[in-house]
């Protein structure tokens, strides 16, 4: 790439940015705000990309037309749109979704079944995870461990001992990590969680994460297993049972053997924006409670996730979050002067003057990241920490799975140590932090 293409290259992504936020309906002085620090991290960028410069990406679980997900492709896609990278290499346990991934990366494009294989490339700089849940710990320490920089879907792990030694892996190494939760780079979130940690509505009372629930289903039938899908590589660390289609790709989600459910799925979003508006990415809370449904039928071969719940956690500033799969998508702050909604299409206060006014030039500033990705190169560039790094992952997903928990153990009141990462006085909730992994994939 040369230099003036690459300086259109520049420009463009400064138009994407405004036109972006202009979309989002934000006030005009955070917009302002907004651009003014996305040009300052363009300008950051080497003006020529040389061979040396170039960052080799792979991805690993791609998804794909059989499951009807395709977000590992997608976000290793939307990698492959930021000047100076290339992706070399695509690996998954389907056949179907290994050739239609390599596909769209051209015929320079490598395929592995095996993610080991892939690993053992020195050329390689960065992977995208986009395996289902109950993989992503064990892919992202081997991948850190060979030297990679790691993109992890979220949510980020199936336990919250996985989480932990991702995390120490990550310091161990220095290893860039980010984080999938990509709600951290949309400027209405940030915005939402600025005004919070300024005050702008008072002393906060209450969040509420409004999440999809779950559907019930089965009992599902074993099925042959479809020519180039490896069933035993994709159950992993996972017991070991026949194949049912609704196991896999985009139901997978619906099985405690696999993930946590819409708890984790979408709560690591919600949940993850509650922890950044309180403060709390280096913490918790320290009191999970929860009602919940089961679904129906329940039984062997049946989505077994709860459908329907109630979870309440409380702060240690005695601040409640309450996540249910009730109401609109989306979160909201409760203050005693206000409140703010925000989810992905649109941010609203109880009066527009909370979002219009402007903060002081001394107020609280988050980490500016208008574009995941784009700040995940970034920081493979400058080796400097992401917007979503390691331990905000880990982190937000433990709110989800100390709820989930709550909910496996009949709805418990469990209060948790979030220092130690333990619950007090609870040795059945204890065992839940970790799960047996089947040999040889035990982290």
């Amino acid at each position: 790439m040369n230099g003036k293409s690459y300086m259109i290259s520049r420009r463009k992504l400064l138009e994407n940015s405004l036109a972006a936020l202009a979309a989002a309906g934000l006030p005009a002085w955070f917009v302002e705000e907004s651009l003014a620090a996305e040009s300052e991290r363009i300008q950051r960028i080497p003006r020529r990309i040389g061979p040396n410069d170039q960052i080799n990406f792979a991805c690993i679980g791609t998804g794909g037309s059989r499951g009807g997900f395709r977000q590992g492709l997608n976000v290793t896609r939307w990698a492959a749109s930021h000047p100076g990278v290339k992706v070399v290499a695509v690996c998954d346990v389907d056949k179907k979704h290994l050739d239609e991934a390599a596909n769209v990366f051209g015929p320079d494009c490598a395929k592995y079944s095996d993610f080991r294989e892939l690993l053992a490339r020195k050329d390689i700089d960065a992977v995208v995870i986009g395996t289902p849940d109950h993989w992503h710990a064990y892919i992202a320490i081997a991948a850190m461990k060979a030297g990679k920089d790691v993109y992890c879907e979220k949510p980020l792990t199936l336990t919250i001992a996985e989480g932990r030694k991702i995390v120490e892996v990550a310091k161990k190494t220095g290893a860039v990590f980010q984080t999938g939760s990509q709600q951290r780079s949309d400027a209405r979130f940030r915005l939402a969680c600025e005004l919070v940690r300024n005050g702008r509505i008072g002393r906060i009372k209450r969040v509420e994460t409004h999440i999809p629930g779950a559907p019930s289903g089965g009992p599902f039938q074993p099925k042959p297993i479809p020519e180039g899908f490896n069933w035993d590589m994709w159950l992993g660390q996972a017991p070991w049972t026949e194949y049912i289609p609704e196991r896999t790709h985009g139901t997978f989600r619906y099985w405690y053997e696999y993930s946590g459910g819409m708890v984790t799925d979408w709560g690591a979003h919600h949940n993850d924006i509650a922890q950044w508006g309180l403060g709390m990415d280096g913490s918790g809370p320290i009191r999970v409670e929860s009602v919940g449904k089961l679904p129906t039928p329940y039984g062997p071969n049946c989505f077994n996730v709860h459908t329907e719940f109630d979870i309440t956690y409380t702060y240690p500033n005695g601040v409640t979050l309450l996540c249910t799969n009730k109401g609109e998508n989306g979160v909201l702050f409760e203050g005693e002067e206000g409140w703010i909604f925000v989810n992905r299409g649109t941010i609203r206060a109880s009066d527009e003057r909370l979002l219009k006014d402007p903060l002081p030039s001394n107020a609280v500033r988050l980490y500016v990241s208008n574009d995941h990705m784009g700040n995940f190169i970034d920081c493979i560039r400058t080796r400097k920490q992401p917007i979503c790094h390691a331990e905000i992952g880990h982190r937000s997903v433990t709110v989800c799975h100390i709820g989930n928990i709550s909910l496996r153990l009949g709805g418990r009141k469990l209060e948790w140590d979030p220092k130690k990462e333990r619950f007090k006085g609870d040795a059945e909730a204890n065992k839940m932090l970790s799960r047996p992994a089947r040999k040889p994939w035990v982290v």
